[in-house]
């Protein structure tokens, strides 16, 4: 039941990076939530590192959900970096 909600969760948080991101148009449901997931994780891990603030994956809490929607938009600035050599 964890791994369906972290999809969910990962599905929204990627779809709100996206369009934060400007690449709503160019992205399908199962890379919102590959994005989703791989930025929770980012995230969380920098969360925990810098902030000592834990991951959407682990617990459910505002600023895991925060930072993991953070994690996306990072993951998503590198994709454009690399991409198209510049972040939108």
């Amino acid at each position: 039941m964890g791994w369906i909600i972290a999809i969910i969760v990962g599905g929204i948080i990627g779809w709100i990076a996206s369009m934060i991101m400007g690449r709503d148009a160019s992205m399908g449901i199962f890379w919102n939530i590959v994005v989703g997931l791989i930025g929770a994780l980012l995230g969380g891990w920098l969360g925990t590192a810098v902030f000592g603030i834990g991951s959407t994956l682990t617990e459910f809490s505002i600023p895991g959900l925060l930072m993991s929607l953070l994690g996306a938009i990072v993951l998503l600035a590198i994709m454009n970096l690399i991409q198209r050599g510049r972040v939108r």
